[in-house]
């Protein structure tokens, strides 16, 4: 498998910190503002973007903007794809409703996962906006999703496969494209 490094460690911060600000001045501020994570890479990513929220607003508070969205039983492919484990949804202690809820999620392919997102979202309550945050937008778009805070574009062949390294996880902070 040949792999090429597409994001370094250092890229990878400066997409998440303009992902932050992008995210602060949209919403106008921090008012009513929820992060939540889809596991596993998301929910890292969440917390980073709420890291560099709250350095910038002392009015923000990670400990209770910031959740983990499960999506693994709103997925259509449980079919053909059974063995995903199921890990638990986590709401922000300020909850979902009447709040901007930002969906965090490393890559943005088919946008099927945000569909089951989307699905799991409306069974924790009514928030008053949604938006999304990606790493990464690889494009072939399946359903008519897009995200409006991206790090970075990057064009692939359906042939290649995005693999999201973070430190976290992995030990090392990058994006590869492996063909």
């Amino acid at each position: 498998m040949v792999t090429r490094t597409v994001l370094t460690g250092d890229d990878i911060d400066r997409a998440v910190t303009r992902i932050a600000h992008e995210i602060i001045e949209s919403n106008h501020g921090t008012a009513n503002l929820v992060l939540l994570g889809i596991p596993t890479r998301g929910v890292i990513i969440a917390n980073r973007i709420a890291q560099i929220i709250a350095r910038n607003d002392s009015n923000f508070s990670p400990d209770g903007a910031v959740g983990r969205l499960d999506i693994t039983m709103y997925r259509d492919d449980l079919a053909t794809n059974p063995t995903r484990a199921v890990t638990e949804t986590v709401e922000p202690t300020l909850g979902i409703d009447n709040r901007v809820v930002v969906l965090v999620d490393d890559v943005l392919y088919s946008g099927r996962t945000i569909r089951a997102a989307l699905d799991a979202l409306s069974d924790l309550g009514r928030p008053k906006v949604v938006r999304l945050a990606v790493l990464v937008d690889r494009g072939h778009r399946e359903l008519p999703i897009r995200a409006d805070f991206v790090g970075k574009n990057l064009p692939t062949s359906r042939d290649e496969r995005i693999q999201v390294q973070l430190l976290e996880i992995d030990g090392e902070n990058s994006v590869v494209i492996a063909a």
